[in-house]
C-alpha cells in the first residue's frame, strides 16, 4: 500500500518534503531543519532540560498545507495534558476556516422573489473585508482552554468524572459566544483590521458572515472523546478496520435537513447541498447571519480505547473530499509497518517542564517518525487526487506500546 500511495504522489510539485524541526526525545539533544531548507531560518523548539520534571507527551504527526487555495483557512491545535497536571487528556483539534464566499451574489439572480429578498438583506453586505481564516485561529488558540475549563467546572466538589458530552457542548458554545462577541465589535476600519484579498471588496464588511469547522479529540489512557461541528472528521483505525468517531455535518444528511426546516430554513442545491444556498455545512463555530440553521452544538461520542487499536486520524475536508476512511487508515498503517515497532523506539517525547505542558505544538513539529511520515503521505495523496482545499492532517498512534 505504501508504494502504491508513494507512486500515485509522486510529481516534481509535491516530491519537496516540508521543513521540518524536530522534538528532541529522552537522551538526545536539540535537533533543528538545516538553515537551508528554511529559507535560511531556523526554529528552536524546547526539548528536555537537565533535572525538569517529565511528563508524557503522545505520539503525533502533523500536516498542514494551504494547497491550490490560495489563502490559509485550516488550523491545527495540538496540546499535551491540556487539563494542566494530570499527564492524563490530551487534545487534539483540526479547525477549517470558511466565510467570504462570493456565490452568494450569484445565488440572488435564480431564488424565488421571497428568498431572494431574505439573501439580498442577509447576504451583500457581505464578509468581503474579513479574513476568512480568523475564527479558525480563534479556535485554534481559545478552544482548548474553553474545553479544560468546563471539565474543571464540571468536575469541582465531585469525584465522578464530568460528563464529557456536556463539557464539549458548553465549551463549543463558549467558543461560538466568543466569535460572535469578536463580529459584534471588530470595527469596520483600522490597522487592527483582517483585510480580505478577495477581488471582490465591498464595505462595510460583515463579521457574522465568517465561521470555522471543529473537530476535537481528547485522547485519554482508557478512552477517545470526539466533538464535531461541520465537515471536518475524526477516524479510528482499529485492528485494520477504520471506525469513524464523527459524521459530517452535511445539509442534506436527512436528520440534518429535518432540524435546518424546523427552525425555518431551507437548503438549496448550488454546486451541491448549502444551507440557504450558501454554506456547504449544516454546523461550525461563527457564521452568525445563519443562525439559527447553522448550529454550533457539537455531537459528541466517548469511544473506549482496547489493545487493537492503532491510530486516530483527524483532518479537514481537504483530505475526506478525495481519500476514503479505509485508504487513510490503511496508509498510515503501510507506514507504521515501514518504521520499527513502538516498543523498538525511543521513550515518549516529553515536555521540557510542568510549564511546557498544556502549550501548543510548533506548526510543522512532530514528535514521532511513524505519524510523521504517514500525515505528509496522506497529504500529498490528497494533493496528487486533486483535492481543491487546504488539506491538515493529525495522526496518532494509539498503540499500546507507543504510550
Amino acid at each position: 500500500m505504501a508504494e502504491i500511495c508513494c507512486e500515485e504522489a509522486k510529481s516534481p510539485a509535491l516530491g519537496r518534503r516540508r521543513p521540518r524541526a524536530e522534538i528532541a526525545v529522552p537522551g538526545e539533544g536539540l535537533r533543528l531543519a538545516p538553515a537551508a531548507d528554511q529559507g535560511g531560518k531556523r526554529r528552536r523548539v524546547a526539548g528536555p532540560r537537565p533535572g525538569a520534571a517529565r511528563w508524557w507527551w503522545p505520539r503525533y504527526g502533523v500536516t498542514s498545507v494551504c494547497g491550490p487555495r490560495r489563502e490559509m483557512e485550516d488550523t491545527v491545535s495540538i496540546r499535551p495534558d491540556f487539563l494542566l497536571g494530570n499527564g492524563k487528556h490530551h487534545f487534539f483539534g483540526v479547525f477549517d476556516g470558511h466565510g467570504c464566499s462570493h456565490v452568494r451574489t450569484r445565488i440572488l439572480c435564480t431564488v424565488s422573489n421571497k428568498l431572494r429578498a431574505i439573501l439580498t438583506r442577509e447576504c451583500v453586505l457581505m464578509s468581503d473585508g474579513v479574513d476568512r481564516g480568523q475564527v479558525a485561529r480563534m479556535c485554534q488558540d481559545r478552544m482548548h482552554e474553553l474545553v479544560a475549563d468546563e471539565h474543571s467546572k464540571a468536575g469541582s466538589g465531585t469525584t465522578e468524572q464530568p460528563a464529557w458530552k456536556e463539557v464539549m457542548e458548553k465549551g463549543f458554545a463558549r467558543m461560538d459566544d466568543e466569535a460572535a462577541n469578536w463580529a459584534a465589535t471588530r470595527g469596520s476600519g483600522g490597522d487592527d483590521d483582517h483585510a480580505c484579498r478577495c477581488e471582490l471588496k465591498t464595505p462595510p464588511a460583515r463579521c457574522d458572515l465568517v465561521g470555522s469547522t471543529a473537530v476535537v479529540a481528547v485522547v485519554g489512557a482508557t478512552d477517545i472523546v470526539v466533538a464535531n461541528a461541520g465537515d471536518s472528521r475524526a477516524v479510528l483505525s482499529r485492528g485494520g478496520v477504520p471506525v469513524p468517531l464523527s459524521v459530517d455535518h452535511k445539509p442534506d444528511r436527512p436528520d440534518e435537513l429535518d432540524r435546518i426546516q424546523a427552525a425555518g430554513g431551507r437548503v438549496i442545491y448550488w454546486d451541491g447541498a448549502r444551507v440557504l444556498g450558501v454554506l456547504a455545512m449544516s454546523r461550525a463555530i461563527g457564521d452568525g447571519y445563519l443562525k439559527p440553521f447553522v448550529t454550533s452544538e457539537p455531537e459528541v461520542t466517548v469511544t473506549e480505547r482496547t489493545d487493537n487499536d492503532e491510530c486516530l486520524i483527524l483532518a479537514s475536508d481537504g483530505l475526506w473530499d478525495v481519500v476514503t476512511n479505509e485508504t487513510a487508515c490503511q496508509v498510515v498503517r503501510a507506514c507504521f509497518r515501514s518504521n520499527c515497532p513502538p516498543s523498538a523506539r525511543p521513550n515518549d517525547v516529553l515536555p521540557a517542564s510542568p510549564s511546557d505542558v498544556g502549550t501548543a505544538a510548533v506548526k510543522g513539529v512532530d514528535s514521532d517518525r511513524a505519524c510523521a511520515d504517514a500525515a505528509l503521505l496522506l497529504t500529498k495523496l490528497a494533493l496528487a487526487r486533486r483535492s481543491a482545499d487546504n488539506v491538515s492532517v493529525v495522526v496518532v498512534d494509539l498503540r499500546r506500546g507507543s504510550s
